[in-house]
């Protein structure tokens, strides 16, 4: 095998239309322009019409791809749902405001070889020049000693690694400026060693993005934040199109421990994870926020923070469960203001820690004090559970579930005691802990033609294995050959 070895197909694939944030019919980011914040009169509109603006504006959107909604202080552009339908999700189960991610579609294949920090067939020189996926023929712990930067138009399959797959251990990865990501199955943990004020994972900035089925931990400042922190700037400046699925978010490291900050004038979608272990924000909300079937274990001081700000928020939180654990000390939702416009249904709260899973719905007056909507806003449909149903299906599967690793189910097994157990740590190497390991490593199966597929696989399915194809479109169903691999692998 090639160390790095990357190959480019000539087979071109099939372009998608893009029915995004920038394909309003402003163009790119042009449905942006100055503004101000919501007149009483127009707030109360809103609670009608749940989009944050008078009824005949919004008939006069009705044919648009996407409707307008005020943000602080700027006019931004939000997809309808009925306009996402029949674009190609960046896989199967791809879902919210990032679904229609193209990662690295089309371009060339890059084998990470090894385990180590830098050079050739390292992970972080893997994801150091756009239009690449990166596979794995390792599995393992990557021990990195600063921070990675993902470059754009990338699809990191943590899938393809052997074993006991990916774990990237040290100062986190940053994903900001990282337009069309696609990111799934593996495991990022950051640590006492990382840079201080830094997260396990962040962006600040950057569209089309989403992370499915990871494991993210240990982070100094926050676990995992999609943060502008200023959402009266340009929105190009700030992310755009995000989705946050099926993920782990757990042990944010004491004195600060936090799940993440998710605010953005642009929209992101938070659905399927679980949250636990992490003192504060799970999340903490500014911006334009879809919350569907989250659970959320073991708090301390504030799970949902409602803006808690003067920026203007727009928010649908739906089916989600919050269960305390040993050290929660506070409900679940705080820190709200008029500034909040919220759609809250079906949220569950268990906080009798009595071992058995027997909450009640959250009334409207547990969630302060905001702007409530009667109908929820117009954000792109995905797929919904009860709340009780949720928490079975999240604890089955969410993270780097492919092969989960022993924190994983540490983690797992303490929100299952439903109240009796739980920590929020400080150092992930004292006990019980105990550090990231042990990670087994496996063995990857044979490309010949280093495309990515492995022969067998492309043998089944009627694909040569000593010709590179990995671009081609073999069912000519919209995902290239290496991508139908990469699906089939967590179907």
């Amino acid at each position: 095998m090639l160390v790095g070895h990357r190959y480019r197909g000539v087979i071109g694939v099939r372009e998608r239309q893009s029915n995004h944030l920038d394909s309003s019919a402003a163009g790119l980011y042009g449905a942006v322009s100055p503004g101000k914040r919501f007149p009483s009169a127009v707030k109360a509109h809103s609670t009608r019409n749940g989009v944050g603006m008078p009824r005949t504006r919004i008939r006069s959107l009705a044919v648009a791809a996407a409707v307008a909604v005020l943000v602080s202080g700027l006019t931004v552009s939000i997809p309808r749902a009925s306009a996402q339908t029949d674009a190609l999700p960046a896989f199967p189960g791809a879902e919210g405001f990032g679904a229609y991610a193209t990662g690295g579609r089309g371009g060339s294949v890059y084998y990470v070889t090894n385990l180590n920090d830098r050079g050739p067939g390292s992970f972080r020189d893997a994801v150091s020049e756009s239009n690449r996926t990166v596979v794995f023929a390792v599995g393992g712990i990557i021990r990195i000693d600063s921070r990675i930067s993902v470059a754009p138009n990338i699809t990191i399959a943590g899938q393809t690694a052997p074993g006991g797959g990916i774990t990237v251990y040290g100062d986190g990865l940053s994903f900001t400026g990282a337009d069309n990501t696609i990111a799934r199955y593996f495991r990022v943990r950051q640590g006492v060693g990382g840079t201080p004020e830094t997260d396990s994972i962040g962006v600040t900035y950057g569209k089309d993005m989403i992370f499915d089925h990871l494991s993210v931990s240990w982070g100094r400042d926050e676990n995992f934040s999609v943060t502008a922190g200023d959402l009266n700037q340009p929105l190009d400046q700030q992310p755009v199109n995000v989705t946050i699925q099926n993920s782990i978010i757990s042990q944010g490291l004491d004195p600060h421990s936090a799940g993440g900050l998710i605010e953005s004038a642009g929209p992101i979608s938070i659905l399927h994870n679980l949250y636990t272990d992490n003192n504060i924000r799970s999340v903490k909300v500014k911006g334009v926020n879809q919350y569907v079937n989250n659970i959320i274990y073991n708090w301390r001081n504030e799970a949902y923070i409602l803006g808690g700000s003067m920026f203007i928020s727009h928010a649908n939180v739906e089916n989600s469960y919050f269960i305390a654990g040993p050290e929660t000390a506070s409900p679940p939702f705080v820190r709200g203001n008029e500034n909040f416009n919220l759609y809250a249904s079906k949220n569950f709260h268990d906080g009798n820690r009595n071992g058995q899973l027997d909450g009640y719905q959250v009334p409207r007056d547990e969630y302060t004090t905001v702007t409530w909507h009667d109908e929820p806003f117009d954000y792109p449909r995905v797929r919904t559970l009860s709340p009780q149903d949720a928490y079975r299906h999240v604890l089955a599967n969410v993270g780097a579930s492919k092969y989960r690793d022993r924190i994983d189910r540490f983690v797992v097994a303490e929100v299952q005691s439903l109240g009796t157990e739980g920590k929020i740590i400080s150092d992930e190497s004292a006990a019980p802990i105990n550090g990231p390991g042990p990670i087994p490593d496996g063995r990857a199966p044979l490309d010949t033609d280093q495309d990515g597929m492995p022969d067998h696989w492309e043998v089944m399915v009627g694909l040569d294995p000593r010709a590179p194809d990995n671009n081609g479109d073999r069912n000519q169903n919209g995902y290239t050959n290496l991508e139908d691999y990469l699906n089939w692998l967590v179907a």
